[in-house]
């Protein structure tokens, strides 16, 4: 037999309306992260954002990533050239799944903490891994250009 206390009542919806907050909270912050970003021909250069690679998820040939991408960018017009360039320390890697299939960018160098992708940019979605090789995980920061260097 379970006993209950007035309080215990009070208490229950308490963390009810806290464990709800708290979903909402999280649930708006996911949002945020899945939002994509949308360019075409002519946008702002260079386009920037940042985040921290790695994660728990070994991709097989590309690293270890996030659960979910870091960054959704969904292009409105076909892009005659565009490069995605990521500069961070430790093993990165860049993992794009897009309109032309699934790319995995390794460094030139093993040393090196650059990895780019660059060529046609294909109308469509791209999901954007920004992954790290040695399971670790650092800030980057991730520019989007129309120019060649």
């Amino acid at each position: 037999m379970k006993i209950h206390c007035a309080g215990d009542r009070g208490k229950r919806w308490f963390s009810a309306i806290v464990t709800l907050a708290l979903a909402m909270i999280l649930a708006d912050a996911g949002a945020l992260r899945s939002q994509p970003l949308q360019i075409a021909p002519g946008f702002p250069e260079p386009l920037s954002v940042s985040g921290v690679s790695g994660g728990p998820n070994n991709s097989g040939d590309c690293g270890f990533v996030a659960p979910g991408p870091n960054h959704v960018i969904e292009v409105t017009q076909d892009l005659p050239y565009w490069r995605i360039a990521v500069k961070t320390a430790g093993a990165p890697s860049l993992m794009i799944q897009g309109p032309r299939g699934r790319f995995c960018v390794l460094p030139a160098n093993a040393a090196a903490g650059n990895v780019e992708f660059s060529g046609y940019g294909d109308k469509g979605t791209y999901v954007i891994f920004v992954g790290d090789r040695s399971q670790a995980q650092h800030p980057y920061s991730l520019s989007i250009s129309q120019k060649r260097n």
